[in-house]
């Protein structure tokens, strides 16, 4: 299987700059995974797609505000980190840029109230850095980061909060789960109303988001590592599901890629916290999902080599050549796609 294979024309227009208005006035493209069918709607509208009794599963990350600008103390050179992971007493894995003027030693100052001294080097421009702060470290951060939105997105951000889902909470992703960006407060509200339970997983977005697949066997690609947890409730909540033949809908590929990776290692949904480098490419036999709500993806990535998974290449494929020719947005902050 090449990673050839799953790529497609996508002009530069179609690529989302910056998010609507109203989060639910996206267009949601609908898809049958079975017969490829194709349903043209709005994403406020999502709720007549969700049975009663339906579980609809999100992800309740919160981006940190992570891309940092400062400061070598030596040289005044500028650099850019990313930082992705906390790995404990104020080391944080990084990605930096130019990561050849961090060496171990080096001392960035972010503001007066922060800076960090670099204690670890790896390839592919990860670092590791201390940070020494005074005061609050997540209010700094707050004050001095900026959201770490993707390199296609060129225009600038101006409110964090688009950023982030209304249902955001545990903090430590680098990068949003985009499919949950469409839904408001009143429409899960209006979802609840119908019958539709809502549960809750965590896992935090890191580095893969900003990692191509570049190798041309798709096996041959290694996945990155992401911090995932499930509660007793929402474990409960599914394994009751499952028995009683209720469909579980998954909002995004993060949700999605924690769901399976607990079943794949209990065969049952449990309470449990890990890390998690599932790769899911055509072949993976689902266990945990029955639907999958979705933003459109970018060529060539382990993203829509996931949803290829769910319905299959072919089916995926014309789908998206019928959002293009439809003129829907992609990527991050574009349309939305429900694939049952």
């Amino acid at each position: 299987m090449k990673t050839d294979d799953f790529d497609f024309y996508l002009p530069n227009e179609l690529i989302a700059q910056t998010p609507l208005e109203k989060r639910d006035s996206s267009r949601l493209l609908v898809l049958d995974k079975k017969t490829g069918d194709i349903e043209h709607s709005k994403f406020a509208d999502i709720v007549n797609y969700l049975n009663v009794d339906d579980i609809l599963v999100l992800n309740d990350t919160k981006v940190l505000p992570a891309r940092l600008f400062g400061v070598k103390k030596d040289t005044g050179a500028v650099v850019e980190v990313l930082m992705l992971n906390e790995k404990g007493e104020n080391i944080w894995e990084v990605l930096s840029k130019p990561a050849k003027r961090i060496k171990i030693g080096t001392i960035i100052k972010f503001s007066d109230k922060l800076e960090a001294e670099c204690v670890g080097t790896e390839d592919e421009g990860i670092r590791y850095l201390k940070f020494k702060y005074d005061g609050i470290f997540y209010e700094i951060l707050d004050e001095l980061g900026e959201m770490p939105l993707p390199p296609y997105i060129h225009e600038k951000l101006k409110n964090k909060n688009r950023y982030q889902t209304v249902y955001a909470k545990n903090i430590g992703s680098a990068a949003a789960p985009t499919a949950g960006l469409h839904f408001t407060k009143e429409l899960l509200k209006k979802i609840k109303d119908k019958g539709i339970k809502i549960e809750y997983i965590t896992l935090h977005v890191g580095l893969g988001t900003f990692r191509p697949v570049n190798v041309d066997d798709v096996t041959n690609h290694k996945m990155h590592s992401e911090f995932y947890q499930m509660n007793e409730k929402t474990a409960k909540v599914l394994n009751d599901a499952k028995k009683s033949g209720k469909k579980i809908i998954s909002v995004g590929t993060t949700t999605t890629r924690t769901l399976e990776t607990i079943m794949n290692l209990y065969g049952e949904f449990k309470e449990c916290s890990g890390w998690t480098d599932i790769f899911i490419y055509p072949g993976y036999k689902f266990k945990a999902i029955d639907g999958l709500i979705t933003n459109f993806h970018l060529p060539k990535s382990t993203l829509i080599m996931l949803v290829s998974a769910f319905a299959t290449k072919e089916i995926i494929m014309k789908a998206y050549e019928e959002a293009v020719k439809n003129k829907y947005r992609f990527f991050s902050f574009g349309d939305s796609m429900f694939i049952k």
